[in-house]
């Protein structure tokens, strides 16, 4: 028992869990709507679209946050505007967009004389810093997340499943459209202290996936992907703990290899079901 909660006795341990357990939860409720909407490339995007503010921003001393979230805010115009445009594909712009801002996001850390360290910590994140302000300000993002959820709860599943029947029903497609992106956004920018712009990918979008072949209520998706977030995190953490390996990296690996066992599982026990039937 030592081996699995000694880990844990440690003080930056400790904070790097609940850091872990508030970003499984706001991404779960994130997550969820990328998955069902088949937005992943889009998810992957906006990810790495936030190497520019978060470079500039510690280039300057100013709050890395703030840098995520204008950076993440003009990358959400950009994807608006490219949509927009009737001789782009919105795949082909969303690409455009990405590589641009990833470049942009090089050549500003490339201007920092630790240019390995600070493009390895944007990238990649570093779980194990994690502060108690960073978990006051995570608290804080789960409620608004909460709240957007909530309120745009019926227009998120319109637009999921049926866009026209969504503008049918007067509920706004556009405005929900715009309050998903912002979602995701927030969801994105408060993540990117645990696991880098480049990891954040994972813990959004391979615990929905994991938890979608096993239930068919988007509020039971939601609470099946917080599982897989937070017991990714755990076992992230423990695993990189006893392997001296990177933290944040660990856990998205975690999470991928979850995804990967449930998606065996389901096949099996379809597989199972269906010979029975038969």
């Amino acid at each position: 028992m030592e081996w699995l909660t000694a880990p844990f006795e440690v003080s930056f341990v400790q904070r790097a869990l609940w850091g872990g357990i508030l970003v499984s939860l706001i991404c779960a409720l994130a997550g969820t709507w990328v998955v069902l909407r088949g937005m992943a490339f889009l998810g992957d995007a906006m990810a790495h679209g936030m190497l520019p503010g978060v470079a500039l921003a510690s280039l300057l001393g100013g709050n890395l946050l703030i840098g995520a979230a204008l950076s993440a805010a003009a990358m959400t115009l950009g994807v608006t505007a490219a949509a927009r445009t009737a001789r782009l594909s919105q795949d082909t712009g969303i690409g455009l967009l990405f590589v641009g801002m990833l470049s942009l996001g090089v050549i500003i850390v490339s201007r920092s004389q630790s240019f390995a360290v600070d493009l390895t910590g944007f990238l990649f994140g570093d779980v194990l810093a994690v502060r108690n302000s960073h978990l006051t300000q995570l608290a804080v993002a789960l409620a608004l997340a909460l709240v957007v959820s909530v309120v745009g709860h019926r227009a998120f599943v319109a637009l999921a499943f049926d866009e026209r029947k969504a503008q049918t029903l007067g509920l706004h497609p556009r405005l929900a459209q715009i309050a998903l992106l912002g979602l995701l956004t927030l969801a994105i920018v408060a993540s990117f202290h645990v696991v880098g712009t480049l990891l954040v990918f994972g813990l959004l979008i391979a615990p929905p996936a994991a938890a979608l072949p096993w239930a068919r209520r988007i509020p039971l998706i939601m609470a099946g992907a917080a599982c897989f977030g937070i017991s990714a995190t755990f076992l992230g953490l423990l695993l990189s703990w006893h392997l001296a390996t990177a933290a944040g990296a660990t856990i998205a690996a975690v999470a991928v290899l979850q995804f990967l066992l449930s998606t065996v599982a389901a096949g099996i026990r379809h597989r199972f079901e269906f010979g029975h039937s038969s």
